[in-house]
């Protein structure tokens, strides 16, 4: 884990609402991901800048115990076209908690460093945080993930 600052950036992507009340962000957020995929939405991302993937969470409603929405989709030069069906983040620069993960995705490398992230006391903005992935994501027996958590 390292502290990092970052500049602004935008993603575009499709969304849903969600929480972390039991069984509510293990169905949305899976189902929207297949839904990425499925659908191949990071073709229909106009402008795209690469073929990163960003999960983003975001319009926190209060803690991680509270209401917010995810966001899936790819960086952007700016905001001005955004597909219908989709919506566009600003991802807010600053101080940002980096967590480089490897391991296995299909052994929940990603939740349970959420687990680790929510019980880790660290000060956290509830801004905009999300997860990179990129070209070493790609094999999930042996992946690598950025998650960065907004600071205060």
């Amino acid at each position: 884990m390292e502290k990092v600052t970052l500049t602004p950036f935008f993603v575009v992507g499709i969304s849903v609402e969600t929480s972390n009340d039991p069984g509510k962000a293990a169905i949305d957020i899976p189902g929207l991901w297949a839904r990425f995929i499925g659908e191949n939405i990071g073709a229909k991302i106009v402008n795209k800048l690469r073929d990163e993937i960003y999960s983003i969470y975001t319009d926190y409603e209060g803690d991680y115990t509270k209401p917010y929405t995810t966001v899936i989709g790819c960086a952007v030069p700016n905001l001005e076209e955004i597909p219908e069906g989709m919506r566009g983040v600003t991802i807010a620069g600053g101080s940002y908690q980096k967590y480089a993960l490897k391991g296995n995705m299909q052994e929940g490398l990603v939740f349970n460093a959420w687990l680790d992230i929510w019980k880790s006391g660290i000060s956290r903005a509830y801004t905009t945080d999300f997860e990179v992935y990129g070209a070493k994501a790609q094999n999930p027996e042996a992946t690598e993930v950025d998650i960065f958590i907004a600071v205060s």
